[in-house]
């Protein structure tokens, strides 16, 4: 909601009237902000099941900051993009890999208690 009202202020700032997409440089740089964080990957919404609640309610958190950051450098210049989608993009790849890992804990291995303390040091780390 916070991206989709910035698209409208910057709308009405610049005087740039829906359904048009172009207009003053900022307003663009706004509205590609919008829709890169429409478009892009929330994968941590589908994988959030698949591991331990307190891990993905941090990775969620760290992607949504992320998110914040890529639309907040990617308004005032489209290089501010760059350090945010870098870092959301590495925090899908972790939720993707411990995703894999509960699947694989929970359908081949699902009472090894070795599988099971490898599979907490995440947990540890956090201070869970």
């Amino acid at each position: 909601a916070y991206f989709a009202l910035q698209v409208i202020y910057a709308r009405r700032k610049y005087k740039v009237s829906p359904p048009e997409t172009t207009g003053h440089p900022e307003f663009e740089r706004i509205f590609r902000a919008h829709s890169g964080c429409v478009r892009g990957p929330l994968a941590h919404q589908d994988l959030a099941p698949l591991f331990p609640a307190g891990v993905a309610a941090v990775c969620g958190l760290l992607y949504l900051y992320t998110r914040f950051k890529y639309f907040q450098g990617y308004a005032v210049a489209a290089q501010g993009r760059l350090g945010p989608l870098y870092a959301s993009a590495r925090l899908l790849w972790l939720l993707l890999g411990l995703a894999v890992a509960g699947l694989l804990a929970h359908f081949l291995l699902p009472h090894s208690s070795t599988w099971t303390a490898a599979l907490a040091w995440p947990r540890q780390l956090l201070g869970a």
